[in-house]
């Protein structure tokens, strides 16, 4: 019996560290990694030399920023990623069924661009009343694994590196509104700009899916401090309201949702607005995902 299951623990052994590397690969940072998939710094690191040792291979450089893939090591991910995420899919029971295939499942990982996403459902809806939608937030860090496992078949945010295999389209931009203490001294303006909010921290909790491209032109344009902040999104809010610094989302979370002892205002001039992009796996063949990207590319021709 010990000698039969040999084989099963073998394959489960190089799954598992394939987990470790592939986690590694999508967020550059075994740190990162272990956060992800709850273990260890250490057991990351101990799977990933593991497979190096197996296949005789070095996969990543390291330093003190993180990991990053050799030429070596990244010809042997694209070689191998396919069948990875194909033996998850299956694993996971990818054939789910006749249901399921009448079933589109979205994650969201943003406060911009949920005004856009509402519009697109409804319309969905009235298009296919016979497809189902499902609805998860998906941890920004975690985008992209659900996207290759099939946990979900779409995400809006406002970006994905490392998102080889994914397709992706900008389907909405957003205006940006900043949260303000009452007490401010721009609370009382229309609109305000970044210039107005030099002197002010901008504070970001950290695993936000901000875009990191829109954050650097808002600091580069003489605009406020960024602060990432290691603190829930609650709390940022609550560090607002104590008169701790700002923060930011888009106008559809801004008109929906009012905050004590503060005030939105939105933001005018460069930088005002914010990309929100559909990100889905290419190789995905369900039909309801293709008919849900369908409409949302119609609705951006419509809007343009």
């Amino acid at each position: 019996m010990r000698e039969a299951l040999k084989p099963l623990r073998q394959a489960n052994n190089t799954l598992r560290r394939l987990d470790h590397v592939f986690a590694a690969v999508d967020h550059g940072s075994l740190r990162q990694a272990a956060r992800v998939l709850r273990v260890r710094e250490s057991c990351v690191s101990r799977n990933i030399v593991a497979l190096e040792q197996l296949l005789d291979m070095q996969l990543f450089d390291r330093d003190v920023h993180g990991v990053r893939l050799t030429e070596a090591g990244r010809a042997w991910i694209d070689l191998v990623r396919a069948h990875y995420e194909g033996l998850h899919d299956a694993l996971a029971g990818g054939g789910r069924g006749h249901q399921d295939a009448k079933t589109v499942r979205i994650g969201f990982c943003a406060q911009m661009g949920r005004a856009f996403v509402v519009r697109l459902i409804d319309r969905f809806r009235s298009l296919h009343p016979d497809v189902s939608v499902a609805i998860e937030d998906i941890p920004h860090e975690q985008c992209l694994a659900a996207i290759r496992r099939r946990r979900v078949d779409i995400v809006f945010t406002h970006g994905l590196e490392n998102a080889s295999l994914c397709r992706s389209e900008i389907v909405a931009h957003e205006r940006l509104f900043v949260l303000l203490p009452v007490g401010h001294p721009l609370a009382e303006r229309p609109a305000v700009t970044w210039a107005d909010l030099a002197d002010t921290c901008l504070l970001i909790p950290v695993g936000s899916p901000q875009d990191p491209v829109l954050l650097e032109k808002i600091a580069s344009d003489g605009g406020p401090t960024i602060q990432i902040c290691r603190a829930s999104d609650a709390t940022v809010i609550l560090r607002v309201q104590l008169g701790q610094g700002v923060t930011l989302a888009g106008e559809g979370f801004a008109g929906t949702v009012a905050i004590d002892a503060t005030v939105w205002k939105p933001i005018s001039g460069q930088s005002s607005t914010s990309s929100i992009k559909a990100v889905w796996l290419e190789s995905n063949p369900k039909r309801a995902l293709l008919r849900l990207v369908g409409t949302a590319s119609n609705m951006v021709t419509a809007t343009s």
